[in-house]
Order: structure tokens, then sequence, then C-alpha cells
């Protein structure tokens, strides 16, 4: 078994996650694979259009004892509302009002997860309305009090005034905004900055896949030889630096390894700035 060298305690949220969307058939075993060389943050989500959670359950139970216990693991899913499901595959009653929704999701995750909680419950993303999206928040509040759910977030969140609006209208406020992180939206700064004051993590989703002139700058390649690293390295590594925990999807024993690897070296503050000011050009 794989050890992770000076990688945050898992009793918060390790600081990369292995993400397990689009490994369908595979799921089961790409997440015992990566349990096994030392991933111990998973997430995943109750959508079976993009997601094979019951895979997710079964590589995670095929890792426990041998030293490993359910409470060594940061497990995070996802409530998805109706309009990001397969008709054809949709996890609760889709005619049974939101709350009611959101409880049967969580429900059918924790038989597919195999477990009586989760660190995490995330929206998937916000509903048309925002009474909607407060209506489907105030119901994963209820699984919060009881006991069920540790943190509640929001992903796929790109306007900084729906996330202000929800954070200062939730009762449990967010604890995680987990978004694509690609030039396109200005790497979320109005959004990371938020995240910043209000004590939330920010996770970073699609982070090499939607990146590739930023891997390719001559500031990232150099950085790399520097360290001795990948230019995948080095970005990770930076963003762990800034605050961020980012989700790697890779099927790759060897990527995996690179990936936990990023906590056996540090980037000087000299180096952080070279990377940040391409984030921010």
């Amino acid at each position: 078994m794989t050890t992770t060298p000076d990688a945050p305690a898992v009793s918060s949220m390790p600081g990369i996650l292995y993400g397990t969307a689009w490994k369908k058939e595979r799921t089961a075993e790409l997440v015992e694979l990566a349990i096994r060389q030392g991933f111990r943050g998973i997430d995943t989500a109750c959508q079976p259009k993009h997601y094979h959670e019951p895979g997710v359950g079964e590589g995670l139970a095929a890792c426990l004892g041998a030293g490993l216990r359910r409470d060594d693991f940061y497990l995070q899913t996802k409530f998805t509302p109706l309009d990001g499901q397969d008709p054809a595959r949709v996890p609760y009653d889709p005619k049974a009002p939101l709350a009611e929704q959101v409880r049967q999701s969580f429900a059918v995750s924790l038989e597919n997860l195999r477990t009586d909680y989760l660190d995490g419950l995330v929206l998937h993303s916000p509903l048309r309305q925002e009474r909607e999206t407060l209506e489907v928040w105030r119901s994963m509040e209820d699984l919060h009090d009881s006991g069920a759910v540790k943190r509640l977030g929001i992903s796929n969140c790109y306007q900084p005034q729906l996330l202000e609006n929800l954070h200062r209208a939730a009762r449990i406020k967010p604890a995680v905004v987990q978004n694509r992180f690609y030039a396109e939206t200005g790497y979320d700064r109005e959004i990371r900055e938020f995240c910043r004051q209000h004590g939330m993590v920010y996770q970073s989703f699609w982070t090499l896949t939607a990146n590739p002139k930023l891997l390719e700058h001559a500031t990232v390649k150099q950085l790399a030889a520097q360290y001795r690293r990948t230019p995948a390295q080095i970005l990770f590594r930076y963003l762990t630096q800034i605050g961020i925990v980012p989700l790697t999807g890779t099927g790759s024993a060897e990527h995996m390894r690179e990936d936990l690897g990023i906590f056996g070296f540090e980037l000087g503050e000299k180096q952080c700035g070279a990377v940040g000011r391409l984030i921010r050009s």
C-alpha cells in the first residue's frame, strides 16, 4: 500500500480527490486502484448518466479491512437535479417534491456507497430558479442536521451573485464549491476570493483537460524541469498551495502516483508567483 507523504489529514479533507465520472463498468476497479495507490478522498454523484455510484461503493468495500476503516476516507457525492439526469435512469421519483427528491437520492447514495454517513453532499448544479435551489438546500440542511452528512456544497456555480445569495440565505453555509477550473471563467477568481473570505473549500475539476495551453507554457515546463516533476504536478501543487483541492480522474496507476506525489515537494514563493501570473493573465 502506497502512502501519501505530508498529505493533509483525512479527518478534514485530503488535498486531492479522486473523481469517478465517466468510469462506467471500470469504476470499482479504478476506485480500488486509486485507494491502493494512496487516495483517501473520493468524489462521485448519484447520477447514473455520468457516474456508476454502486461501483464506487464496491471499490471502497474491497479496500476496507487490513488497517483501513470507513472513517479513513473522505467520501463525497452529489444530488443531481432532474435536468441533469438521464430520463430513463433517474435515481429518485421525478414527480416528487424537490425536498423528497433530495432525500430519496441521498438514501440511494448511502446504499450504493455502503455507508451510513457521507463526508460531503454537493448540489450538482443550481436549479433554474433561485427559490428552487434554496428549497433543495433546505432539504440538504435537514440531512446535515440528522448527522448523515458532515459538509454541504454546490457545484457548477459560476455566478458570484448566486453563490453570495445562497450563502446569505443558508442556515448551514456552503463548505464546498466545486467548479471547472479554466480560462473561460477567468479561473473563478471572484468566486475563489469569496470562498477564501468565508472559509469555503474550492475544488477544481477538469483542471488538466481544460488547460493544455497552461501545461504547455514555457514557465510551467521550466518549473517541471527545475523540480524534476511533470507539468501536471507543477499545476496541481501550485493549486494545493493556494488552498484549492483539485480532482483527478486518471485511470493510470503511474499518474495516480504522480498526482499523490505532489505533496513530496513545495514550490517557492517566486515559483508560485510565476504560475499565479499565468492564471491571472
